[in-house]
């Protein structure tokens, strides 16, 4: 992974969300999921694909993080038969470009590292190439959604 010690300077409070956040974090992911010009028409035309759903706020799998009380990001993970997923990943718009991602995956990692897990793997958007390959993911195959064929991304760490 990128040495990114740069981040500790300049990015929010990273904590783990609770139930609570579910509102907040909801909005993140719906602001954050239309802001992709070529993915809002697909969202909009299935709306149930806008809802977050409580499953990682609520199973402590969820970080946010959080700015003067305001979550404006968050990143889940999850266990998929044998594979350690990062299942969501999404920043407000207004807060994109200040490390709050990277912030967010290394936060994730370094609770995994200390379950003894040694890889995360992630079905990439397409829009965010550049970033999963800055922070060390390797591809590894590719995946089939329901609107596209999108990238499979591994990060191996010890």
């Amino acid at each position: 992974m990128a040495d990114c010690a740069w981040l500790a300077h300049t990015v929010p409070v990273i904590r783990l969300g609770t139930p609570a956040d579910l509102p907040a974090a909801d909005s993140v992911y719906r602001r954050a999921s239309l802001s992709n010009e070529g993915d809002r028409d697909r969202l909009l035309a299935h709306p149930e694909h806008l809802i977050l759903g409580p499953e990682g706020l609520a199973e402590g799998r969820t970080y946010v993080a959080e700015e003067d009380g305001t979550v404006v990001g968050f990143a889940t993970w999850a266990r998929t038969g044998d594979i350690i997923e990062l299942e969501d990943l999404f920043v407000d718009p207004d807060w994109r470009r200040r490390g709050i991602a990277a912030a967010l995956v290394i936060r994730i990692v370094d609770v995994l590292r200390a379950r003894g897990v040694r890889c995360l793997e992630v079905t990439a958007n397409p829009h965010a190439q550049e970033f999963y390959s800055v922070m060390g993911f390797i591809d590894c195959g590719t995946a089939e959604t329901e609107f596209v064929t999108a990238p499979r991304k591994r990060l191996s760490f010890r």
